[in-house]
């Protein structure tokens, strides 16, 4: 959970929610003041479920009032902080709605064969969702703009964040799950070691050890987070 503040109130290395970490990454960005309160996700807290009836991370608390959802989080934080940089998102309002797009493509076509590609036990099924894992990469790699690393190119943006947190922690899937970044193509390969060298993502990651209970248990498929239970029944995720 976040909470914007007066003051910075350096946070634990210990978040390992991907979509809480989009949040934090976007903090970190553009330096806006913020405290960070860690919660377990087995043992929420009354006062965070009155914040996010969903019980999920991340969440913000805003003058007493209270937001959640990691991208709209994200678009908050831009129209909040208007004077804070960098801006995420492009002023051009055809390269918003492009970046809009492509986030959306990271939710529909990236995460469910990634959680496939995480949970499942059987090998043919690892192998499809590896291939959906590596379409999904691959056509949105070809989309980012020529002459810098990151989406469009110089600029680091919310399409940056939204992706970054799965590009940091893919080793997961190849050490477990034959995944290869070379094998999505260049474009992706060189736009993931950029984003893992970016500033922001570096200060806000977490060290390996904290990770492998915590996957552990989705690569036997005995998670029992939203997302899990969702891929399991084959739903969109959460």
């Amino acid at each position: 959970m976040f909470t914007p503040t007066l003051g910075h109130i350096p946070a634990p290395q210990a978040s390992w929610s991907e979509r809480a970490w989009r949040s934090w990454i976007a903090l970190e960005e553009k330096k806006i003041p913020y405290q960070y309160k860690e919660v377990n996700p087995y043992k929420k807290e009354p006062h965070f479920l009155a914040i996010n009836p969903k019980g999920l991370v991340p969440a913000v608390e805003f003058n007493g009032k209270a937001l959640y959802e990691s991208l709209v989080i994200c678009e908050f934080l831009e129209d909040a902080y208007p004077s804070y940089t960098p801006h995420l998102l492009p002023s051009d309002p055809y390269e918003r709605a492009r970046a809009r797009i492509w986030i959306d493509h990271i939710t529909k076509f990236f995460l469910p064969p990634f959680f496939r590609l995480l949970q499942s036990q059987d090998k043919e099924k690892q192998d499809e969702a590896r291939q959906e894992v590596y379409k999904a990469l691959s056509t949105l790699a070809k989309q980012k703009k020529e002459g810098g690393p990151y989406f469009f190119g110089e600029d680091f943006s919310l399409v940056d964040i939204a992706i970054a947190p799965w590009a940091e922690r893919d080793y997961i899937i190849t050490e477990h799950r034959g995944y290869k970044r070379e094998e999505v193509g260049k474009e992706w390969k060189e736009w993931a070691d950029a984003l893992e060298k970016r500033d922001s993502v570096k200060k806000t990651t977490s060290n390996k050890e904290y990770y492998t209970e915590i996957y552990g248990r989705y690569l036997r498929d005995e998670a029992q987070s939203e997302a899990a239970k969702a891929t399991r029944a084959g739903r969109a995720i959460p």
